[in-house]
């Protein structure tokens, strides 16, 4: 894969590569995959408000969360 930036930009990443002690692929590598994890978190959290903002009615149709479980 090619990508085009400017050269700040570019330089930028040569840069970073060099700090980190890494090729400019594998320091571009990271972020893409560092991004990709960020994605998750995002759609885990915004979860989570879901389950906040409904719970009371999840409660109101199945029950509350203890409710039916075996205790350990």
């Amino acid at each position: 894969m090619n990508v085009r930036v400017d050269e700040a930009t570019a330089q930028a990443a040569r840069e970073r590569a060099l700090q980190r002690g890494v090729s400019v692929n594998r320091y571009i590598e990271e972020l893409v995959q560092r991004d990709a994890g960020e994605v998750g978190h995002t759609f885990v959290d915004a979860a989570a408000d879901f389950m906040k903002s409904y719970a009371s009615l999840f409660e109101e149709e199945f029950g509350k969360e203890s409710e039916g479980r075996p205790r350990t």
